[in-house]
């Protein structure tokens, strides 16, 4: 029985047409209930005659109360609606699974006798009949959409195993895993992404964790590296400066590298570490490079030391490179880049362990800069604003089966989190009033403080 609940709501056949179904009971059945209280006396007292009965029904008072419990009605049904918007989707998500399966054919039939007038007498004539739909169930919580496939080994596994671009743009969702469970595969999907935005008060770093949106975290402790691209206008500077303001409030120590001279470059008026110049940049790579693989050697020195555990169990701060237009520091320094990358990819391999952790961000990670399984190290990706599929692509790899669709909304874009599934993505909501400098400049000061 606790199965069943888990699993949810058996897809059937008749769900095809689920939504009229439901509309028209729910309707029909809260318009009689409204109604027939006007009418009980006359119900209950009068003989069952037609013109009698016509009579009450046309008169001026039948009308009126066919009225008043019409406009009851609709408005019963427009408060439905603006509270219950959620179930009537979820209905809707049904119908839409039922005619997946029909439309597509996976389902199998059988040929069944069609009786005939009398029934005495055979008929030669026969229709098909499904002898076999599909388990599909499908589950409602907490703002994720739960829909269960039964694999049988049969003709149809295939479609079944790989439902995820369906599913994706048929219910206007965003999948966040999928994963095959011993007799059925399962795909969560997120319902809803916009909903699921949150404000910049809310992006807390805790436990080696970044909350980002609702139910969604970037682990940097277990999926360490963050890559962001992005193209001008699509809420990249928004998105790395929320970053920085969520990390000064924990003990991580920050290094930003600006080759732009841009809006991070305007943090080195309130606080420390912030570089634009090249010869500065390049020295500040080289520094938290060195820094790291001292502390890869002291750790082991230590006497709580143990092996398997990272920087946060010997209760060691994190230290953050957070460096914007990456390629156009590459392109600056010219045959140097040699170097710096060689850094680079020692960092990425190697920084977990220890705690130094890199984020990079550029307008699209062009593999000339990001060669050698640097790029496949960044464990979690981001994509903000209008990129191509070749920009995609660089990002997350070419041969990634998503449909990427464009919405004008700043701050949008997809994700990889780490288990190379793909959703949709939206920076945290930043106020117009909110002032970064400010704000920033007051959380260093406290850190320099504290510290």
């Amino acid at each position: 029985m606790s199965l069943l609940k888990k699993r949810g709501k058996r897809i059937k056949k008749k769900d095809a047409s689920l939504v009229f179904q439901f509309v028209f009971t729910r309707l029909f059945g809260t318009w009689l209930l409204l109604f027939t209280p006007f009418h009980l006396s006359f119900l209950v007292s009068t003989e069952w005659q037609l013109d009698t009965f016509q009579a009450h029904f046309i008169s001026t008072y039948g009308l009126m109360t066919l009225l008043i419990s019409l406009v009851l009605t609709g408005g019963c049904a427009f408060v439905y609606y603006h509270y219950r918007y959620d179930h009537l989707k979820q209905i809707i998500h049904r119908q839409k699974l039922s005619k997946m399966i029909l439309e597509n054919g996976w389902y199998e039939t059988k040929q069944v006798a069609k009786e005939s007038f009398f029934k005495d007498i055979p008929s030669d004539k026969a229709k098909e009949k499904i002898s076999h739909f599909p388990k599909m169930y499908y589950r409602f919580e907490k703002g994720l959409l739960y829909i269960q496939a039964e694999i049988t080994l049969g003709k149809f596994q295939e479609p079944l195993l790989n439902l995820e671009t369906k599913l994706e743009s048929g219910l206007y969702c965003e999948l966040v895993s999928k994963e095959l469970h011993d007799s059925y595969v399962e795909y969560v999907l997120f319902y809803d992404m916009i909903a699921n935005r949150i404000s910049i008060d809310e992006v807390v770093a805790q436990d080696g964790s970044l909350k980002l949106m609702e139910s969604f975290y970037w682990e940097y402790d277990k999926l360490p590296h963050m890559l962001i691209a992005g193209g001008t206008g699509g809420g990249k500077s928004y998105f790395i400066l929320t970053l920085i303001e969520a990390l000064l409030k924990t003990d991580a120590k920050l290094y930003i590298l600006d080759p732009k001279n841009a809006d991070l470059a305007d943090l080195s008026a309130v606080m420390p570490d912030v570089y634009y110049k090249k010869e500065d940049m390049t020295a500040c790579i080289d520094q938290f490079y060195e820094d790291m693989m001292t502390r890869n050697e002291e750790m082991k020195t230590m006497p709580n030391y143990k092996t398997g555990e990272n920087y946060a169990y010997l209760g060691l701060p994190a230290r953050f490179l957070i460096f914007d237009e990456y390629t156009s520091f590459m392109e600056m320094i010219g045959k140097e880049s040699v170097k710096v990358m060689s850094k680079l990819k020692q960092i990425v391999m190697l920084g977990r362990q220890s705690g130094f952790f890199l984020i990079l961000a550029c307008q699209r990670p062009d593999a000339k800069y990001l060669g050698d399984g640097i790029r496949d190290n960044f464990n979690f990706r981001v994509a903000l604003g209008r990129m191509s599929e070749l920009g995609f692509g660089m990002v997350f790899g070419s041969d990634v089966q998503k449909q990427f669709f464009l919405k004008p909304i700043k701050g949008r874009g997809y994700v990889d989190k780490g288990d190379s599934v793909i959703s949709e993505f939206y920076t945290p909501l930043v106020p117009k009033e909110h002032d970064f400098l400010q704000t920033i400049e007051t959380l260093a000061k406290v850190k320099q403080t504290s510290s």
